[in-house]
């Protein structure tokens, strides 16, 4: 028996998110369908993050236990074959005994994408939010800049998390455009539940002068989820990395936090 960990990239259009659920396909399902039908064992994946339905990944890590003999630099090349075409397995290695996807991730990098035209996207709709009124990019990068360092961010937080604690680090916000789409750009230690969708609210309401940067400021001094904005639409968020202590696809992540 070997703990095998994968690098997974998926459209999550057509999902119910991440986790398996009893009334939507999920990406979970589909793999542990995939790893059945190559392998003939009944085996349960665990995720790094929960995405919610809608949402993206470029780096998405998961890891499983199995006995199949499949060579590991091979197995993620024959699990591609049993799954449809907006889900992809990237990479594959063998993964130490106790390597845990979720409990063991020091970080993670998202992007949040805004289509800001007079005119939705017919290419991009299912990857940003539309917002059609003009957005003040350098009053965004001044609320984004606020949510940098070490912050409780409760404020931030959707009802129904379990996180023990609401404390997190961000090391970096960069809200950056090019052409009709903007990115907001963040990495940090741990998000909490629906955290960088509600960044995202945040900061598009800044950008629409509803908000300022110092409403950021007291909101994440208060812990008051209502002074922040609103939750903004899962099409538009992209999990992009997942990092690790351990040397992961030939990536690590350095203890200060650098990435």
């Amino acid at each position: 028996m070997n703990r095998f960990r994968l690098k997974i990239e998926y459209d999550g259009t057509a999902y119910g998110g991440w986790q398996r659920q009893k009334n939507a396909m999920t990406v979970q399902e589909k793999i542990e369908k995939a790893l059945f039908e190559l392998t003939g064992e009944k085996i349960g994946i665990t995720g790094a993050s929960r995405t919610d339905s809608g949402v993206h990944a470029l780096g998405q890590v998961a890891h499983f236990d199995s006995e199949t003999k499949i060579p590991p630099e091979k197995l993620f090349l024959a699990l591609n074959t049993h799954l449809p075409p907006d889900i992809r397995i990237a990479a594959s290695e063998i993964a130490q005994d106790d390597f845990h996807a979720r409990f063991m991730a020091k970080g993670k990098h998202y992007t949040y994408r805004i289509y800001n035209d007079n005119h939705n996207s017919a290419i991009m709709r299912n990857y940003s939010m539309y917002v059609p009124h003009k957005l003040d990019l350098n009053a965004m990068q001044e609320g984004a800049n606020v949510f940098v360092g070490t912050h409780d961010f409760k404020s931030v937080m959707a009802a129904g998390s379990s996180a023990k604690t609401t404390v997190r680090t961000i090391y970096s916000f960069n809200v950056s455009k090019e052409g009709n789409l903007i990115a907001l750009d963040v990495k940090g230690n741990g998000f909490l539940y629906n955290m960088v969708r509600i960044m995202a609210g945040t900061l598009i309401n800044v950008g629409q002068g509803k908000m300022s940067p110092n409403d950021i400021k007291n909101a994440l001094e208060t812990g008051e989820r209502t002074l922040m904005g609103f939750t903004a639409e899962p099409q538009g968020l992209t999990l992009n990395e997942v990092y690790y202590n351990c040397p992961c696809f030939g990536k690590n992540l350095d203890m200060n936090g650098q990435m």
